[in-house]
């Protein structure tokens, strides 16, 4: 693995060129410029982002799909299992337990906690939820590394913190509220509001433009 740094965006584009190479047998050879249609990037940047962690394609040819596919699983650190928690069973996070995605042999959640005393017991997606009083304390007999929040936005920074100290190494929040974690500690937001306000911006940017454009040529 390189020592340097490497740009968030291209470990993003590394997990969509897995998807796309899963379209493909193993014996397959793709060149930079066909994988590069398949995700909506150019060949160019498909080598760069490549380049990063090694030489993997056949020189004048392109890639064979089983071995970059296997590269890049071993670079995401997908070809072993990661142990998951989630905090905070509403709608939202009943809506995760139930996604197949965390399903997959490489992400199991295998604890869920929350502090509501009508939940706690229950049994929800075949886990029960736990009190989130206990969370720090029995996180480090799971190995959990990485920590989901789906609570409303007052109880985030709490559980985060409760998270950092139970050993997670990385943090999926998808609480609307910006949360502090140590520099050491892996961050990643999901705020769904946030995303549509920029999707709204853009169509109304867009609208705005044609409209001006269509003035224009009156």
């Amino acid at each position: 693995m390189p020592r340097f740094k490497i740009p968030d965006i291209t470990i993003e584009r590394l997990s969509i060129y897995l998807r796309a190479l899963s379209k493909f047998t193993d014996d397959t050879i793709l060149s930079s410029q066909g994988l590069a249609r398949l995700v909506g990037t150019t060949a160019a940047q498909v080598r760069k982002d490549l380049a990063y962690f090694g030489e993997f394609g056949i020189p004048g040819q392109g890639y064979r799909v089983g071995k970059l596919r296997e590269e890049i699983t071993h670079i995401l650190a997908l070809d072993r299992s990661w142990r998951l928690v989630l905090v905070g069973v509403g709608k939202l996070g009943a809506a995760l337990l139930a996604y197949p995605g965390f399903r997959r042999k490489e992400f199991q959640i295998v604890a869920v906690f929350d502090n509501d005393p009508k939940k706690i017991g229950r049994k929800i997606e075949g886990k029960v939820v736990q009190d989130v009083e206990i969370m720090e304390r029995v996180l480090p007999e799971m190995e959990v590394k990485i920590g989901i929040i789906t609570t409303p936005a007052e109880a985030a920074q709490d559980v985060a913190d409760r998270l950092v100290r139970g050993g997670v190494k990385g943090i999926l929040n998808f609480a609307p509220v910006r949360i502090m974690v140590p520099d050491e500690i892996k961050l990643k937001n999901v705020d769904l509001s946030m995303e549509l306000e920029i999707l709204s911006y853009f169509i109304s940017y867009q609208k705005r433009r044609e409209m001006k454009y269509e003035k224009s040529e009156r």
